[in-house]
């Protein structure tokens, strides 16, 4: 990920989650365009999930998940060492298969 960090979050499970502004650009306009502004809930997801559960398809890709309302606000992002990145965020109504890591207690 070239260019500046455009955020970068501590969660719970202590790790510092980053992005920046070229690649948050890709997952707001390609991706997800329906992430258009909403980076204060991605970093409140970040911060504050109700869920993270660990990827079954990639054992360091960690889901976190906030609902809003009738659906969950789900934030992917790689784990490596100490830190992490942001994959892509997506509004979902279920949370996906995987192991339970945290809940919010």
């Amino acid at each position: 990920m070239k260019g500046y960090i455009y955020f970068k979050v501590q969660t719970p499970l202590n790790k510092e989650i980053r992005t920046t502004k070229e690649y948050w650009d890709f997952v707001r306009t390609v991706k997800h365009p329906n992430m258009e502004g909403k980076e204060k809930e991605i970093i409140e997801t970040l911060k504050y999930p109700e869920f993270i559960r660990k990827s079954n398809k990639d054992e360091r890709v960690y889901l976190y998940y906030k609902s809003t309302g009738n659906y969950f606000l789900c934030v992917a992002c790689k784990h490596l060492n100490g830190d992490g990145f942001i994959i892509t965020t997506y509004i979902t109504d279920r949370l996906k298969e995987g192991e339970e890591i945290w809940k919010k207690g």
